[in-house]
C-alpha cells in the first residue's frame, strides 16, 4: 500500500511539473508572439480532442454553436456530488473511486453547446495524453461567481442562446427583413433561428449588419452565402479562396451558422457543364477549413441542392440532387460539414403522405422521401432543412403563375397545417437539427412567387405561426 501511495505521489509530482512547465513555456513564448495565437494552438488542439470524444459518444458529427474553456484544477475541486476532487475522472460517476486517475489533476475543461441547445463537457490534460467525457456540464467552482460574464479564458460566442425546441430540434425562418412584426410572430411560432441570404459581392459589412440584427432580436443567425457563378467559372481556385476568406470573416464576427452556396446542382447557380458534387466539395472543404480556423463554434452547412429529376432532359445544366449528393459523399464531403443542407418546396400533400401526388410519384414530391434522399448518403450527419415551405396562392390578389399551377389548390389552412406537421416529423426523425421555414415575410408575386410561400399573408395574418407554435410546445 505504501508503494502504491508513493507511486501516486511521484506520478502526481511528474504531472504537476509537466503542467507548470507547459504553462511556463506558454508564458515565455508569449513574450515574442501574440498571446491569443500562442495559447490558441494549445486550446485548439485540446478542443479537437474534446470534440472527438463527444462525436464518438454521439456517433455523428457535432454541430457546435458555442464553446467555453476553463484552465482547471481537479485536485480539490469541491463537492463530489457537483464536481468532485478525485482527478480528471471525478465528473464520471461510472468510474469507481479506486479506478479514477487521481494523479491527473490539471488541464482544460470544455463546455460545448450544440445546435439543439444541448451542452456537453469534456476534460483534457495539459499534455493532451488524457481526456474524459463528463456525465453532465458544470461550471467549475473557481469560476462559478463569474458566469456568464467571465466564465472562460477566453469565451467564444458569448451571446445569449435562446432555449431550443424539444428533442434536440430547432426552428427558424428565412426573412426578407427582420422587422419588429416579423420577429414577434417568429417567436410566437417557436422560432429561435433566422436565415438571411448574403451574396459575396454584398461584402462582410452587410453580413455583420445581419449578425447584429439577429442578436439584437435574440435569434441565432444562419447566413446563406452565395457567390458569382461567372467568376467561379473563370477562376475556380481564386474565387474559392476569396469565398473562404469571406466566410471566415463572417465566422470571426459571430455568425452562428453558414450555408455554403445555394442549389449548386443547377446552372442557374453553378457554371454550366461544371456541375458535380466533387467539384462543389472542393469549395466546401476550403470554406469549412477557413471557418473553423476563425471560429470553431460556427456551424457549417452544405449548400442544399435543388430537388430535381431533370438531369436527363437538361445535360450540363442540371444534376439530380440525389446524384449530386452521392458525388459529394464519394468526395468525402462528410468531413467538411456539420450539417447536410436540404430543400423541400414542391409539396401539395401532407408531409405524412408518401403517395398520391397527382403529378407523379417522384421522390422529391414527398417530405419523407426527400429527407431520406440526402440522409442515405450521410448516415452519420445531421440534417438541416435550410428551405422548407408550401406554396399557396390564396389571398395573393392575382392568379398563381403558370409554372407553379401545380400548387393552385393548396389553401392557407393546409399550408399552416402541413408546415407544423413537417416540424413535428423533423423533430421525431432524430436526424434533423434545424428546420428553416421558407419563408416568413417575402412579398414578391410574379414568375417567382415567393410571397405565396410566406407565413405572413398579405392581410397580415399568420396562421402558420399559430400551428408551428403549438407543434413546438408539444413535449417541450
Amino acid at each position: 500500500m505504501q508503494e502504491k501511495r508513493l507511486d501516486i505521489l511521484l506520478r502526481t509530482a511528474a504531472r504537476t511539473w509537466l503542467a507548470l512547465a507547459l504553462l511556463t513555456m506558454l508564458t515565455m513564448t508569449a513574450l515574442s508572439q501574440d498571446d491569443n495565437e500562442v495559447a490558441g494552438d494549445y486550446v485548439q488542439t485540446s478542443l479537437q480532442i474534446a470534440r472527438d470524444l463527444i462525436e464518438e459518444e454521439l456517433g455523428s458529427r457535432l454541430a457546435m454553436v458555442r464553446w467555453r474553456y476553463y484552465e482547471d484544477d481537479w485536485s480539490s475541486a469541491g463537492s463530489f456530488q457537483l464536481y468532485g476532487s478525485f482527478g480528471i475522472d471525478n465528473c464520471v460517476a461510472d468510474v469507481p473511486i479506486g479506478q479514477k486517475r487521481h494523479d491527473i489533476l490539471f488541464g482544460w475543461t470544455f463546455s460545448i453547446l450544440d445546435m439543439s441547445g444541448k451542452e456537453y463537457q469534456a476534460r483534457v490534460s495539459y499534455d493532451f495524453n488524457d481526456s474524459v467525457l463528463c456525465d453532465e456540464a458544470h461550471v467549475p467552482p473557481a469560476y462559478a461567481s463569474t458566469v456568464p460574464e467571465a466564465a472562460s479564458e477566453p469565451e467564444q460566442q458569448v451571446a445569449a442562446v435562446p432555449t431550443e425546441g424539444p428533442a434536440g430540434f430547432a426552428l427558424g425562418g428565412h426573412v426578407a427583413g427582420l422587422d419588429g412584426r416579423a420577429a414577434e410572430l417568429m417567436r410566437s411560432a417557436g422560432m429561435t433561428w433566422v436565415k438571411s441570404q448574403l451574396p459575396v459581392e454584398a461584402g462582410v459589412a452587410k453580413g455583420i449588419e445581419f449578425i447584429q440584427g439577429a442578436k439584437a432580436n435574440n435569434f441565432k443567425l444562419l447566413l446563406g452565402v452565395v457567390g458569382n457563378k461567372d467568376a467561379l467559372a473563370s477562376n475556380f481556385n481564386g474565387y474559392v479562396a476569396q469565398l473562404a476568406a469571406f466566410v471566415a470573416e463572417l465566422a470571426r464576427n459571430g455568425a452562428d451558422a453558414i450555408e455554403i452556396w445555394n442549389e449548386p446542382n443547377l446552372d442557374r447557380e453553378w457554371p454550366f457543364g461544371q456541375i458535380h458534387g466533387a467539384k462543389y466539395t472542393e469549395m466546401l472543404k476550403a470554406a469549412y477549413s477557413a471557418i473553423k480556423a476563425a471560429n470553431p463554434a460556427t456551424v457549417v452547412i452544405s449548400g442544399a441542392p435543388a430537388p430535381t429529376g431533370a438531369e436527363g432532359a437538361f445535360p450540363g445544366a442540371v444534376v439530380n440532387d440525389d446524384n449530386f449528393m452521392r458525388q459529394m459523399a464519394q468526395a468525402g464531403a462528410a468531413q467538411y460539414m456539420d450539417c447536410l443542407g436540404l430543400h423541400y418546396n414542391e409539396g401539395i400533400l401532407s408531409p405524412r403522405n408518401s403517395s398520391g401526388d397527382p403529378r407523379d410519384n417522384y421522390p422529391t414530391r414527398y417530405f419523407g422521401s426527400m429527407l431520406n434522399r440526402g440522409a442515405q448518403f450521410f448516415p452519420n450527419s445531421k440534417i438541416c432543412w435550410t428551405e422548407l415551405g408550401y406554396l399557396s396562392g390564396e389571398g395573393m390578389g392575382a392568379p398563381i403563375p403558370g409554372s407553379f399551377i401545380w400548387a393552385s389548390n393548396v389553401t392557407v389552412a393546409q399550408q399552416a397545417e402541413w408546415i407544423a406537421d413537417a416540424a413535428r416529423l423533423s423533430r421525431e426523425s432524430g436526424r434533423v437539427s434545424l428546420m428553416i421555414v421558407w419563408n416568413v415575410n417575402f412579398t414578391r408575386w410574379d414568375s417567382d412567387p415567393m410571397g405565396g410561400y410566406a407565413l405572413i399573408r398579405p392581410d397580415g395574418s399568420c396562421p402558420g405561426c399559430a400551428t408551428l407554435g403549438a407543434a413546438m410546445r408539444e413535449s417541450a
